[in-house]
C-alpha cells in the first residue's frame, strides 16, 4: 500500500501554501498582529471561495468531496502561518450552518469547561460536550438571538495567551439551536484538524532553527556547526515527523484512539519545537519581533482545545482495555 501523497494532494498542499503566502504572509501577519485580532472577512472569503471550508462537502451541495486527508493538508498550512480565527469550527459546520461552506459565516465553538475563542465575531457557534443536546453525542449550532443574547448576558472577555486569539469565557446558559447528530464525531474530527495545525507549526519552528542556525555566527563560525546545535535542530525534525507520520495515519483510519495519540504527539512537537527554536535564536527569540513566541503560544494555546493531554491519554488507555 502506498502512503506517499499523491500528485493532487500536493497540488492542493502547494495551491494553499501559496494562497496563504500570498494573503497571510509576514508583513500581512505582522500588521494583522499590530491592528487588531479581529476576523479578517475578506479573508475568510477568499478562504471559502477557494474551498477550505467546504472540501469535505459532496459536489452535490456546492462543496469540492474529497476528505478528512486533504483537509489534514489543508490545516497543516494554515498552522504553518500562523493563520488566525476559529477555521475549524467553521469547516465542521460547513453545510450545517448557512454560509460557513462559502465563509460568509464565521462559527466558533464551545466545549464544557473551555474558553472559546473569538466569540465576538462569530455568526455562530458549536456547542459540544455534556449537555449539548437531549441525548449523548449530540452537538447543537447556535446562531442569531439566542448567540447575541450570549454574547451579551453570558459571556465575558478573558486574557489569552495568544495575541491573535481573543477568548471568553461563557458564565451561563446557552440558548437553544439546531441539533446536530455525530457529536463524538465532530469532537475527533476537530482533534485531528488541531492535531494538524499543531503539525504545521512544529515543522516551520523546525525550518526557522535551521535557517537561523545557517547564519547566525559566533567564534567565526555559523551556529549551525556546534553539537549542542545540532542536537536541538534533530530532535526537533524528529519529532516533527513522527507526529506527521502520526497525523496522517489517523486521517486515513479516522480511528478514535489514532487521533488521540496523534493529537499528543503534534502538542508535544509543537511545544517543544516552539521552544527548542527559541533557544536557537537566543536572546532575539524573546523579542516580540521575532515570530517564534507566536507559534509557542499558539502551540499552548491548542494544546488545551478538542482534545486535551489528559482526555487523549484516557482514550488511549480505554483502547487498551
Amino acid at each position: 500500500m502506498d502512503f506517499q501523497l499523491s500528485d493532487d494532494q500536493r497540488a492542493l498542499r502547494a495551491g494553499v501554501r501559496e494562497l496563504l503566502a500570498g494573503r497571510f504572509g509576514r508583513d500581512r501577519m505582522r500588521a494583522a498582529l499590530d491592528g487588531g485580532t479581529g476576523i479578517d472577512r475578506a479573508l475568510w472569503r477568499e478562504l471559502g471561495e477557494a474551498g477550505f471550508f467546504a472540501l469535505r462537502l459532496p459536489e452535490t451541495e456546492g462543496g469540492v468531496g474529497l476528505g478528512l486527508p486533504e483537509s489534514v493538508l489543508l490545516f497543516e498550512e494554515a498552522g504553518r502561518s500562523l493563520l488566525p480565527g476559529p477555521l475549524i469550527a467553521t469547516h465542521l459546520a460547513a453545510g450545517a450552518v448557512k454560509g460557513a461552506a462559502e465563509g460568509e459565516t464565521v462559527v466558533a465553538v464551545l466545549d464544557a469547561g473551555q474558553p472559546v475563542g473569538h466569540l465576538g465575531d462569530a455568526d455562530g457557534l458549536l456547542v459540544l460536550g455534556p449537555g449539548a443536546g437531549p441525548e449523548p453525542g449530540q452537538a447543537r449550532v447556535v446562531t442569531g438571538g439566542a448567540l447575541r443574547d450570549l454574547v451579551r448576558e453570558a459571556a465575558r472577555p478573558v486574557r489569552s495567551l495568544d495575541p491573535f486569539t481573543p477568548l471568553w469565557r461563557v458564565t451561563g446558559p446557552v440558548g437553544p439551536g439546531e441539533l446536530l447528530s455525530g457529536g463524538a464525531r465532530l469532537r475527533d474530527e476537530g482533534a485531528l484538524l488541531a492535531a494538524a495545525e499543531q503539525l504545521g507549526s512544529a515543522a516551520r519552528t523546525t525550518e526557522m532553527a535551521v535557517q537561523h542556525a545557517g547564519e547566525r555566527e559566533q567564534f567565526g563560525s555559523p551556529i549551525g556547526s556546534f553539537q549542542a546545535v545540532k542536537h536541538l535542530c534533530a530532535g526537533m525534525l524528529v519529532r516533527a515527523e513522527l507526529a506527521r507520520s502520526a497525523v496522517y495515519a489517523a486521517a486515513v483510519t479516522a480511528d478514535r484512539a489514532e487521533i488521540a495519540g496523534a493529537k499528543l504527539l503534534a502538542d508535544d512537537a509543537a511545544v517543544r519545537n516552539a521552544r527548542d527554536c527559541l533557544q536557537v535564536h537566543g536572546g532575539m527569540g524573546f523579542t516580540w519581533e521575532a515570530d517564534v513566541h507566536l507559534h509557542l503560544k499558539r502551540a499552548w494555546l491548542r494544546s488545551g482545545q478538542w482534545l486535551t493531554a489528559a482526555a487523549a491519554e484516557e482514550a488511549l488507555a480505554a483502547d487498551l482495555c
